[in-house]
């Protein structure tokens, strides 16, 4: 996919609307963060449809850390888009977990700082990482953000989990500037640590009413089922180059 052709540049600019919005509505969602444990507590990883103990851990897993985007926020679990995706792979023949561990609001240093235990699962080979948006709402600096996602990246891959990273876009409430680096960061980490690069998780969803809840924000039923194809799309090659466990 390529930002700059016209249907891109015609889709971003719903994108940029339907994110100034967003930032209206993250001031009074975001002044007071939850305590970590209460995070926690709230955001533990479980399968997207729930698996037999002894042998859910036995299966090869994806993890998809993210904010609300991922965890699916107004929609219920088997409608967010890493359940669906777990049921594609099952649907390929993959008798895989998907690990949905999203947590509204979450910028990309409150993920660093709960990596860990997103990763606390036997035999997770992939992690989808979606994180940024929340940095790019608050205006938070590019450097931060892209040093934090550095950081995930280096410790997934010191324990040989393979990357996905899915790009987002920031407000234009903060200059040109910061949206271009914003967007670029994305690219320079794609590029240095040779990952799978999903530039736009949204792409064909963000600012299309009939695609998004009624806070015109997060997707819809039909919107999360675009997002688990396009996510798709790139996750399949991954899975498949997984040796069988």
């Amino acid at each position: 996919m390529h930002f700059y052709n016209k249907t891109m540049l015609l889709r971003r600019s719903g994108l940029l609307l339907v994110l100034v919005a967003i930032a209206a509505c993250s001031r009074a969602s975001t002044q007071e963060p939850p305590a970590p444990a209460a995070t926690a507590q709230v955001a533990a990883p479980a399968p997207s449809e729930a698996a037999p103990g002894a042998s859910s851990r036995q299966k090869q897993k994806v993890v998809v850390l993210g904010d609300s985007l991922s965890a699916g926020l107004g929609l219920a679990k088997s409608d967010a888009y890493p359940a669906l995706l777990e049921r594609k792979l099952r649907d390929a023949g993959y008798d895989w977990d998907v690990i949905n561990a999203g947590v509204s609001g979450d910028t990309s240093a409150a993920g660093l700082a709960r990596l860990d235990w997103a990763l606390d699962e036997p035999n997770v080979r992939i992690l989808v990482l979606e994180l940024g948006a929340n940095d790019g709402l608050r205006g938070l600096p590019v450097a931060e953000m892209k040093k934090n996602l550095a950081a995930i990246i280096e410790r997934a891959q010191a324990e040989h989990i393979a990357v996905l990273l899915a790009g987002m876009e920031a407000p234009p409430n903060f200059g040109q500037d910061y949206t271009v680096s914003f967007r670029q960061a994305y690219r320079d980490l794609a590029k240095q640590y040779k990952v799978t690069y999903l530039p736009f998780l949204l792409d064909k969803v963000a600012g299309n009413a009939a695609l998004n809840q009624a806070d015109g924000i997060h997707p819809n039923v039909e919107g999360a089922r675009i997002v688990a194809d396009h996510v798709w799309t790139a996750l399949e090659p991954m899975v498949k180059a997984v040796p069988a466990a």
